[in-house]
């Protein structure tokens, strides 16, 4: 009997927070289709709020009785046609049924992907892209993300000009921004912290406050201490667009696979309808294979990759040997001939009750796969009685840390055994470390590599183009940052404070690839956005500074590949003049998106309704070429052709002849082999077929096919790359069963205690998952 009640009380119970759900309010974005907008408003505001209003509240009633209701947080009119708002499930589907709803996804939350760079990229003022483009005048580039420090020296704008009439931006003043921070450089300053607001109703907002110098910034604050939201980053990037920037610098991070229920895709399509280039950080999932999630075919997407820059510590033992180390400890301590002791007991550093027994002394820590993390080190060291440490290390990701409280070196394991062996045979070893060294050059690691962190293809919105697109400078960047608030600590208790901050991600690259795109557009005014991402492609390096191939970090420094690093590092002065370019139309995106099997829905909810799908097609023109194949499927030989049209936009007649270095286990055939253009701005066709094996493993074959101008001026390289369809070892497509399918099902059905178990399973699943990374 007990039993028999039991199951109806259950059954109330789901039914209780069932109706709990769909009467829990959450914020939406809302895509709309404009084209259904009755001629009676005169925007799309008054539009989105009439039809919201015209929703029927459904839910519990507040403190005072009233219904809430839904309530607008955004509206969206120009890179994108719709809104966020805060509603609740059954509002939201009495939503569904208004005239000119396409979509609408939870908003969801968004993170940061978070000098002497310029040198390293060729930049100087005698030639090349800097005086050409009159160093980006007057280019407009629209910063989003967590904001500036606007009283930085690096903001200064002297010898700049007035303000183009063009600018249609402003300095929205608040408590702690006045409009008169504002000026040549900076000239415009909005924020946007609705969504984070709705989000989080309980919460007090916290505000905190190159390479194309005389280009302008507006600056659109969407992620705060509190977070950040879809959809305020969407109101950044709306309002930038309506605001007249030329470039958009988005580093900004998302959980969203799927192009239509990506906001920053969606409204990268419709900033690139009005001729904006939009960079795009690659994200920090890296090393692994298919962790960009920000797949955008119609926006650059920038990999981070290091510089020939290196923060140095020299280490001097008695006996004279000197071994120059790396460090980041931020201070110049003195560490002179103190007295150095190894202890193979002590030397994993991994208890600060085992360094308990250490003596006043330089101590040395090694540091392996069976030992403590390096942090960990560190921290329990510096609750020692020793005065510094010498660090044994073989792992590279240590570099990228901004993080050495304790006075310390890190050294190779070979420089190791001589210090080890120095300290055990001496009767009274001693050292001296100094810090705070700058060290140029090739040494102690070639560069540029690409940094472990940063994302890797192929894209998971869509594998079949290139993504990342090309590389900059990310790891360990001096940016400008807010001089009251903390940027490095010596102990537990001393916190240090500078005008500027070293920062690594590829937060940092996606500013330099928005540089060079200003720089371009400065110098080329006329070209589109595909054609400035395919000048920078093209010209890309993918050769160090040793001139041997560019590695990989995330893959114990083996020879990087094109889903590593895109086409290569950016050459800023070779893009200003790449010979050939690849261009690319809006329509001939809305040709691939109408090719992707979305709905009707989910393909109007990027291109709009001004577009048709008559000429659906996966072959976009573009600077890059990839051939998939399905590791599931039977081993066998594929075939896949590619057209592609090129523009010579040389001083004039030119011709071309190609040049192909083949993948791994592959035949490529380039038809016609000779380009010849009669004039500038000519343009001609090409295909290029490859014939390539596939395998039932994870297989990464890649290569190139350049176009080489007969009188040796210009060469216009492509990456050629052949890999598996899908990452199957760890992360499932959208559109293919999951084992996420199996477990979500009616609760009246299924148990809280099952429902556990199987999310447990799945958590396993997840973090088991094997992923084997080959290289060529």
């Amino acid at each position: 009997m007990v039993l028999v009640k039991a199951v109806p009380l259950v059954l109330f119970s789901w039914f209780l927070l069932a109706h709990h759900v769909s009467t829990q309010r959450s914020t939406y974005i809302v895509h709309m289709d404009r084209s259904y907008m009755p001629k009676a408003f005169a925007s799309g505001h008054h539009w989105y709020s009439s039809t919201l209003g015209s929703i029927k509240s459904v839910g519990l009633k507040s403190s005072d009785g009233d219904q809430p209701g839904p309530k607008l947080v955004h509206s969206y009119d120009n890179a994108f046609h719709g809104f966020s708002a805060v509603m609740s499930k059954d509002e939201l589907e009495s939503l569904r049924k208004s005239p000119g709803f396409l979509s609408a996804h939870v908003d969801r939350p968004v993170t940061p992907d978070t000098t002497h760079t310029y040198k390293f990229l060729g930049l100087n003022t005698a030639s090349g892209i800097w005086p050409a483009s009159q160093y980006g005048k007057d280019v407009v580039i629209g910063v989003v993300d967590s904001g500036i420090w606007p009283e930085s020296p690096s903001f200064r704008d002297e010898g700049m000009t007035e303000v183009p009439a063009r600018w249609r931006g402003a300095c929205v003043v608040d408590q702690d921004f006045n409009s008169s921070l504002c000026n040549k450089k900076i000239i415009g300053a909005r924020w946007f912290n609705q969504g984070v607001l709705a989000a989080n109703p309980d919460v007090t907002i916290r505000t905190a406050r190159g390479v194309a110098p005389h280009a302008r910034l507006a600056i659109y604050k969407v992620l705060w201490d509190e977070g950040g939201y879809e959809s305020d980053a969407l109101a950044g990037i709306d309002q930038a667009v309506a605001d007249g920037v030329d470039v958009l610098s988005i580093s900004l991070s998302y959980r969203t696979i799927d192009l239509y229920e990506n906001p920053i895709a969606i409204a990268a399509f419709g900033a690139m309808e009005k001729g904006i280039l939009v960079s795009v950080s690659a994200g920090n999932r890296g090393p692994n294979f298919g962790t960009v999630l920000e797949g955008i075919p119609w926006a650059v997407i920038a990999a981070s990759g290091t510089v020939d820059r290196w923060f140095a510590g020299i280490l001097t033992l008695g006996n004279g040997l000197t071994i120059m180390g790396w460090t980041m400890f931020p201070a110049r301590a003195t560490v002179r001939n103190l007295p150095l002791y190894y202890n193979k007991t002590l030397s994993a550093c991994n208890s600060a009750e085992l360094l308990a027994e250490a003596p006043s002394a330089i101590i040395i820590c090694i540091q392996s796969f069976d030992t403590a993390e390096f942090s960990d080190q560190i921290s329990y060291v510096s609750q020692s009685n020793a005065p510094a440490a010498v660090f044994i290390s073989e792992d590279t990701s240590i570099i990228r840390s901004t993080s050495f409280p304790y006075p310390g070196v890190v050294i190779t394991p070979k420089e190791g055994k001589r210090v080890i062996r120095y300290a055990s045979n001496s009767s009274e070893p001693t050292a001296s470390i100094n810090f705070q060294q700058t060290i140029l050059g090739k040494e102690p690691r070639p560069a540029p590599a690409v940094s472990e962190s940063s994302s890797r293809g192929p894209a998971r919105s869509y594998p079949g183009i290139l993504k990342p697109d090309i590389m900059a400078p990310g790891v360990l960047i001096l940016a400008a940052y807010n001089p009251y608030t903390s940027v490095a600590n010596i102990g537990s208790n001393i916190a240090l404070s500078s005008d500027y901050n070293l920062e690594s991600g590829t937060s940092m690259a996606c500013p330099h690839i928005s540089g060079v795109a200003a720089l371009l557009k400065a110098a080329h005014p006329e070209w589109s956005p595909a054609a400035i991402r395919s000048a920078m492609m093209t010209t890309a390096n993918p050769i160090d500074n040793t001139q041997k191939p560019i590695k990989d970090m995330g893959s114990n420094y083996h020879v990087a590949t094109p889903l590593d690093m895109g086409a290569g590092q950016v050459d800023p002065n070779r893009a200003l003049d790449p010979g050939l370019i690849y261009d690319a139309t809006p329509q001939d995106y809305v040709n691939l998106v109408c090719a992707l099997n979305y709905t009707r829905e989910q393909t109007q909810s990027i291109i709009r309704s001004s577009y048709n799908c008559s000429s659906p097609s996966t072959d976009l023109n573009y600077p890059a070429f990839v051939a998939l194949y399905d590791p599931l499927q039977e081993r066998t030989t594929l075939s896949q052709k590619f057209q592609r049209t090129v523009t010579n936009v040389g001083n004039g007649a030119a011709t071309y002849k190609v040049k192909v270095k083949r993948p791994k286990d592959s035949v490529i055939t380039v038809s016609p082999e000779k380009l010849v253009f009669q004039k500038k701005n000519e343009k001609q066709r090409f295909s290029l077929t490859i014939c390539y094996k596939t395998y039932d493993e994870y297989v990464i074959n890649h290569g190139s096919i350049t176009w080489v101008e007969e009188n040796g001026k210009h060469t216009v390289r492509s990456p050629i790359v052949v890999t598996r369809q899908s990452p199957h070892d760890y992360c499932f497509s959208a559109h293919t069963p999951s084992p996420i399918n199996g477990l979500i099902k009616s609760l009246s059905e299924i148990s809280l205690h099952v429902l556990h178990q199987n999310l447990s399973n799945l958590l396993k699943l997840f973090s088991n998952g094997q992923t084997v990374r080959s290289k060529i």
